[in-house]
């Protein structure tokens, strides 16, 4: 019987390169998207042809009010396109980047980061417990901005920092059930994340690349790999762990 994962966040960027990295590996997955369905539709698609199976389902990853009915559509996917009622894996991958100085920072801006890197990681996973299968496997996004610094970066990296903190107590409280819980900190990535700022700004990638030992900046096909390979049974006994994949930034 193939797992299953659920990744949010997967109609582009790294939650797109994860989902087919876990099709590429015999995953199924269910994708969510906020308003790109169409593009989430294509992964499915790309999945598709991959031979596995997957359905995409939409999620506003900062609306808590939200969540029962996506937990029950959830729960419809699983009944209606797998004849099953648990899932196996959790990606919390969804979110956005926002580039204020601490003095500039509104509380609109510094509502939306809460709101969506850190509450709605709580709780969607707190939501989705029940459907998690016993001995699966829950991995949370981070940053590699909680270990070195970037200028306008400190609402988004401080809430990334509270991600790590709730995966060790997640690791804690779900340990009994078999269910791991790690976080993957990417650093400097070329998507079109931050406004593609590593991506599109010739400096910025040139900034990065220039502080990474292995000389460039990332890119997807960097992280989505080895987030599927941290989901699988060869990485059962890693847990509560912060995984930074930047290529050795700021070292």
């Amino acid at each position: 019987m193939s797992e299953i994962t659920l990744v949010t966040g997967a109609s582009r960027g790294l939650g797109r390169n994860t989902a087919l990295s876990i099709a590429r590996r015999g995953g199924d997955v269910i994708v969510t998207y906020q308003s790109r369905a169409s593009d989430a539709q294509a992964v499915v698609s790309e999945i598709e042809a991959l031979g596995r199976r997957a359905v995409a389902l939409q999620l506003d990853a900062g609306d808590v009010s939200t969540f029962p009915a996506f937990v029950e559509r959830v729960a419809a996917a699983l009944r209606d396109h797998w004849q099953r009622s648990r899932f196996d894996h959790l990606v919390n991958n969804a979110g956005h980047g926002d580039v204020a100085p601490i003095a500039d920072t509104t509380e609109a801006q510094f509502d939306r980061l809460v709101n969506v890197h850190f509450k709605g990681v709580f709780f969607l996973t707190q939501a989705l417990l029940p459907l998690l299968a016993d001995g699966g496997r829950i991995v949370n996004l981070s940053s590699g901005l909680t270990r070195v610094s970037a200028a306008g970066c400190s609402v988004y990296a401080a809430v990334k920092g509270a991600v790590e903190v709730l995966t060790v107590y997640l690791a804690k409280e779900l340990g009994s059930r078999g269910i791991a819980v790690n976080t993957v900190a990417p650093g400097a990535i070329e998507t079109d994340f931050f406004g593609g700022a590593v991506r599109d700004t010739p400096e910025f990638n040139r900034f990065f690349a220039g502080m990474t030992a292995l000389g460039r900046v990332g890119v997807a096909d960097d992280i989505g790999p080895a987030i599927a390979s941290l989901l699988s049974a060869d990485n059962r006994w890693v847990n509560a762990q912060r995984i930074e994949i930047s290529g050795g930034q700021g070292i």
